[in-house]
């Protein structure tokens, strides 16, 4: 089972945020995840980020694959 860090849209219509999960690749965007990490909230100024960077270091070690915007809110975590 290939697992993925990626976002899930949370909210409102035009008034999205997004929870960081675990997810399998094969699931859906919206489907249930293995675990959740944080979340990002776009809405606000300046962006509201917060993940839990132990959970994510553990799935990145047991080979999980962040997507390109869970990697970029990652390094602006840091």
């Amino acid at each position: 089972m290939a697992v993925k860090l990626r976002l899930t849209r949370m909210g409102n219509k035009k008034r999205a945020f997004y929870r960081v999960v675990a997810a399998n690749n094969l699931s859906r965007r919206d489907g249930r995840p293995l675990e959740y990490l944080g979340y990002y909230n776009p809405m606000v100024e300046p962006a509201e980020i917060k993940l839990d960077m132990e959970k994510i270091e553990k799935w990145l070690a047991e080979g999980a694959e962040p997507t390109p915007t869970v990697r970029g809110l990652i390094k602006k975590a840091k």
